[in-house]
């Protein structure tokens, strides 16, 4: 999924205050020419209405700066919000083309009900809710599916377990735990109960 976004290059000298008050927001852009970054500003409006539908370094955002002019794909770096009221406070955004491989966020989407929740009395825990993965731009995940039904009580899946698509991958260590389904009362109490009744018979 790409968004897109006007914006256009902040007046020198400009105080962000004044521009927050007008409706504006300021940010900037990164990357796309070497270490030289861009102050811009935004409709606070159209920055409202990308937030709900962008991540941090997730989501491809077309960025279009009409009085450079520059466009061009961006992902969302940082979101600074107003420390009391929650509003967009500052933007930072990077320019993909030309840096290949991208490190980005992924979230995890659980898929399925666990068998040790399910019919066991287990609870289930999920030790990590999104994945830092590397990716070319154009072939950002929106989420990585994990399956869990088959999961028992005392069983986890681990980041070695986890289906990747195709062209992701993993930075680094692969044996952290991904989810897992613990031991509770009522999954003990469940087990004793059908160890007894397999003796009974």
């Amino acid at each position: 999924m790409t968004l897109t976004i006007e914006c256009k290059q902040r007046p020198e000298g400009s105080k962000t205050k004044a521009l927050r008050r007008s409706g504006e927001i300021p940010a900037n852009l990164y990357g796309h020419k070497g270490t030289e970054s861009v102050a811009l500003t935004m409709d606070a409006k159209a920055v409202e209405n990308l937030l709900r539908k962008a991540s941090i370094n997730n989501t491809l955002i077309d960025l279009k700066v009409t009085d450079l002019p520059w466009e061009g794909q961006t992902l969302l770096r940082e979101v600074q919000t107003h420390p009391v009221k929650g509003t967009p406070y500052h933007l930072s955004f990077f320019a993909v083309a030309g840096h290949g491989e991208m490190t980005v966020e992924v979230p995890l989407r659980f898929v399925g009900d666990a068998i040790g929740v399910k019919q066991e009395g287990g609870v289930l825990d999920t030790a990590l809710t999104e994945l830092q993965v590397n990716c070319q731009p154009d072939n950002i995940p929106q989420a990585i599916e994990i399956n869990i039904s088959d999961l028992h009580v005392g069983q986890s899946l681990h980041l070695h377990e986890v289906v990747l698509p195709e062209g992701v991958k993993i930075p680094g260590e692969r044996e952290q735990l991904v989810v897992q389904v613990l031991q509770t009362r009522a999954s003990t109490e469940a087990a004793q109960s059908n160890a007894g009744t397999e003796e009974a018979s």
